[in-house]
């Protein structure tokens, strides 16, 4: 059960569009690195016991239509709920990931209007699992989509393939 605690929101830092901006460009990039793939190489590729970076694709696709509407609504999904943690096959090809990461994107767009900046200081479980400000959650997403891209990146490397410059997000 969310846990309805507000804390004192401290000066604004940045504006809730810029955050969204800024969050839009991570998932840019990260939509690039999707596409540099070789599509067997983004399907069965791996180092070290990672998983492939289709797979990591899917998660952060899960975690970020679920967050958005947890942010935007309260209503979190639990955690095993999310694709990623499903029975439910990847989606087979890279078009598919792709139009599903760009279905999330206008899920986002969509929602984030809904969002007051006041909302960004709210306590909630997001996901079930994890409380704390509504900010700390949403950095999480941001914080682990560069963490996986990252694993994307070395994937790439390792295949001889230049990966998209990290600091072009728009």
């Amino acid at each position: 059960m969310a846990t309805n605690t507000t804390i004192s929101a401290p000066a604004q830092v940045i504006s809730p569009e810029e955050l969204l901006q800024h969050w839009q460009g991570h998932r840019q990039l990260t939509r690039r690195v999707i596409v540099a793939f070789p599509e067997d190489k983004l399907f069965n590729y791996s180092i070290g016991g990672m998983r492939p970076f289709a797979g990591l694709a899917e998660e952060l696709t899960g975690l970020a239509s679920g967050g958005i509407k947890g942010v935007a609504t309260g209503k979190w999904p639990r955690i095993n709920e999310l694709e990623h943690h499903s029975d439910k096959p990847l989606p087979a090809t890279k078009e598919e990931i792709l139009k599903q990461w760009d279905e999330v994107t206008e899920e986002i767009e969509a929602l984030w209007p809904q969002i007051s900046p006041e909302r960004f200081h709210d306590v909630e479980k997001a996901f079930g699992m994890y409380e704390g400000p509504i900010y700390a959650n949403f950095l999480y997403l941001v914080d682990n989509e560069i963490h996986h891209r990252g694993q994307g990146y070395v994937y790439l490397r390792s295949l001889g393939i230049e990966p998209p410059p990290f600091w072009d997000r728009f």
